[in-house]
């Protein structure tokens, strides 16, 4: 797909192409073959994360993090803002604001929710709901140094380009795993984030 990487056209893209019924899922048993019943048998933690996309010189940026390496968690690893859903959480997009807040102080009144992706279900045990939202350009943001060593952007445009994912594996419990990488600049952003992002090309932007 070719059209230009502005708000405008992302938003109207978006409002298109997001709309999934309940039943459709995703995770990183795509690329293990035989691991999809187990994956989703093993998913017993329900999370969500927020793919923040907000606007910089007329182009969109998504906005990342870097783990700390104290987290029990997928420490140290690029990730999108986000955590477990907790019982008093009204919805995964209120989780996903809610933990947004607690990792790098963004507002909720400075997202505008778009709508979400189907549920990725990761091979450590987490079902996730990937919420996208717009952030406003001038919000404000306040890094919490227990959860997050930095945050950063990536444009969008190289995300959702093809020629920047490549596919690598690593041996995890004595079987071989596949998964999605793309570097950018020094950044590492592989696995369950990658994964998300390349669900992200495949049903909305390929």
């Amino acid at each position: 797909m070719s059209f230009d990487f502005s708000k405008s056209s992302v938003r109207e893209i978006l409002l298109e192409k997001l709309d999934f019924p309940d039943h459709e899922v995703d995770g990183d048993y795509h690329m293990n073959a035989g691991m999809r019943d187990s994956v989703i048998a093993n998913a017993k933690k329900h999370a969500a994360v927020l793919i923040g996309l907000i606007e910089r010189d007329d182009c969109v940026n998504v906005i990342l993090t870097k783990r700390t390496e104290a987290l029990n968690n997928h420490s140290g690893q690029v990730a999108f803002p986000g955590g477990r859903i907790d019982d008093d959480d009204a919805s995964p997009e209120a989780a996903a604001l809610r933990e947004a807040w607690e990792e790098i102080g963004l507002d909720i009144n400075e997202v505008e929710i778009m709508g979400r992706l189907p549920d990725y279900y990761t091979g450590s045990g987490y079902r996730v709901a990937p919420i996208i939202g717009f952030v406003r350009e001038g919000a404000d943001f306040e890094i919490n140094p227990d959860e997050v060593d930095y945050m950063f952007e990536v444009p969008l445009v190289f995300l959702m380009n093809e020629a920047n994912h490549t596919t690598t594996s690593r041996m995890w419990k004595e079987r071989e795993r596949f998964f999605y990488e793309m570097p950018y600049g020094d950044h590492y952003i592989w696995g369950v984030t990658a994964g998300m992002i390349r669900v992200l090309y495949d049903r909305v932007f390929k």
